[in-house]
């Protein structure tokens, strides 16, 4: 129904704020509308008001905040994020749970990345669960879904990034690259799911796979942990060539 109608359901104050300026409609209970009567005010679309169950209805969590927005789409085609040259891509293959994803999603927002691609057989980005995890950073920076991870590594390279894939058994130590410097350059990372990684194909297409060094006794990190120490490892590598351009 989201992609037929070409809108979907933003729930929750934190989700709503973001989106303000692309809303469609926005609904509000008596509470919601006393309780978040700037984003109200602010809002560039009709408000409508309806009663809790109303609200319940529409909303997908089992305690709705009192506040519901419409939105378009956000889909962004492969070739459009690209061309805006980021330096740094979280590419997702095959992560079916929404959460997980929307996490990655808002880790890549806070380090700084250009842009996500969630590649054929994950979640949509515009589920429920998935925009809520993203806590607004949905809304941030260019999120592309769909494309195939081989047409996704084509592309990105193409654009000038480095592909590298995480997994337990990598070839190289995240350390390592750091350490050496190899991590400032234009880099797209490669994430699997939590169950179980990335395929034997996407691994094959990667220009490099990368272990995380894990120094205690965890068998290893979750999806969300691995990519944030990924994603910001280049953006703090990639940060420190900027005094280089500026100067």
């Amino acid at each position: 129904m989201r992609v037929a109608e070409g809108r979907f359901v933003v729930e929750g104050p934190q989700a709503v704020r973001e989106a303000l300026p692309a809303l469609l409609e926005m609904f509000v209970d008596a509470a919601g509308a006393e309780r978040h009567a700037d984003l109200v005010r602010a809002a560039p679309c009709r408000v409508t008001a309806v009663s809790t169950v109303v609200l319940a209805a529409m909303a997908q969590t089992v305690t709705p905040q009192g506040i519901v927005g419409v939105a378009p789409l956000l889909d962004v085609p492969l070739a459009q994020a690209l061309d805006a040259g980021p330096a740094l891509v979280a590419v997702l293959e095959c992560v079916s749970d929404p959460g997980n994803a929307g996490s990655v999603i808002r880790t890549a927002d806070a380090a700084g990345a250009g842009a996500v691609v969630l590649t054929q057989g994950s979640t949509d980005p515009h589920g429920g669960k998935c925009v809520r995890a993203t806590a607004g950073s949905l809304w941030h920076l260019p999120v592309v879904s769909g494309p195939g991870v081989a047409e996704s590594v084509e592309a990105l390279r193409v654009a000038g990034l480095r592909v590298l894939a995480t997994t337990g058994a990598g070839t190289a130590d995240l350390d390592d690259l750091q350490d050496s410097g190899e991590l400032a350059a234009p880099t797209a990372w490669l994430f699997g799911s939590e169950a179980a990684g990335l395929t034997a194909a996407a691994l094959r297409l990667s220009d490099l796979t990368v272990r995380i060094p894990v120094r205690g006794r965890a068998e290893s990190l979750n999806l969300a942990s691995a990519a944030a120490v990924c994603l910001y490892a280049s953006a703090r590598a990639q940060r420190g060539q900027e005094p280089n351009r500026r100067h």
